[in-house]
């Protein structure tokens, strides 16, 4: 039923191209000479155009996971609490994009820092193509600006990393086995804003698969089995992400390839002092625009790569 909606929503699509352009070619043959019906064909082709170029564009997902939901992680690096709240606010920069999309999102696990930000968040991004358009945003994000935490106002640097994986979904095609004794499942309360807003019960789920030592956790669901099961869910694409990385390091290896260590290869630069510049280091594609691109317009930076990439 999904396969089927998303191929009436193509059809669907590619009707409304075709009426934007007989509607166009038939205002021009009615009304020849008249500058305002000139001027709604112009504005008819534009909207064609830009419908037929996101229909190009879609065409290009054809990965083995890029119709899937996505998991977005990001993690604060070098820079103490600056650090901290570049990773909110890199959080709230994929979160306005993915409304902008009409994506639905979910928070599943937030870790406050000290004193502001956050130490790391996870959450769900989904909606058709959605790991295939953030695939683009994973590696190591820099910001240059005059630090907000600094009585002396000198210019701080700091790091956070964005990891993205496919959300798998249980009873799905995909070779990963997780065995009831690699597992160690622990509870603890969830966190809260204090007062009459603090959970007094351990309903937040963590789960260390301890073959691989990854370690995942949920705390935004009301139940423990929820958030059992949305924890089980990010350990499952977590393990199918980590096989795919491993076949990639065997084929590399095969040819002769040096892998980049993602957490120490920058892949993007927002400089907010003394200049106002956002430059993605693997196009060159860049923008002076830095207050729309941290308020969700960075698909100027996804298409580009994707299209680098698949070239």
């Amino acid at each position: 039923m999904k396969q089927l909606a998303e191929l009436r929503a193509d059809v669907d699509a590619m009707d409304a191209i075709s009426r934007s352009l007989t509607d166009a070619r038939d205002m021009l043959s009615l009304f020849p000479d008249d500058a305002s019906a000139s001027a709604e064909v112009d504005d008819n082709i534009a909207k064609a155009e830009a419908r037929l170029q996101d229909l190009e564009m879609a065409a290009n997902f054809d990965g083995e996971f890029d119709a899937h939901n996505a998991i977005v992680t990001v993690y604060a690096g070098a820079g103490g609490v600056d650090a901290a709240d570049w990773t909110q606010m890199l959080a709230r920069m994929y979160l306005r994009w993915a409304d902008s999309k009409g994506y639905l999102t979910h928070v599943v696990e937030e870790s406050p820092a000290e004193e502001a930000g956050l130490k790391s968040v996870t959450f769900f991004v989904r909606g058709r193509n959605a790991y295939g358009m953030l695939e683009s945003e994973r590696g190591v994000h820099r910001l240059v600006r005059i630090s907000p935490f600094d009585a002396a106002h000198r210019r701080h640097t700091s790091f956070a990393a964005v990891d993205i994986i496919p959300e798998i979904e249980a009873g799905e095609n995909v070779q990963v086995e997780i065995r009831p004794e690699d597992v160690r499942i622990e509870t603890f309360k969830s966190g809260g804003a204090g007062g009459q807003y603090v959970n007094k019960t351990e309903s937040a789920v963590r789960i260390i698969h301890e073959p691989s030592g990854i370690i995942v956790a949920s705390q935004q669901e009301r139940s423990q089995a929820q958030n059992r099961d949305v924890a089980m869910s990010i350990l499952r694409a977590k393990l199918v992400q980590r096989e795919l990385e491993m076949r990639d390091k065997r084929l590399a290896e095969l040819r002769g390839e040096r892998s980049a260590n993602e957490w120490g290869s920058q892949i993007r630069s927002y400089v907010l002092n003394p200049y106002q510049l956002v430059k993605d280091h693997r196009t060159n594609v860049e923008t002076g625009n830095t207050e729309a691109v941290l308020d969700g317009e960075i698909e100027g930076f996804i298409w580009p790569y994707l299209l680098q990439r698949r070239g």
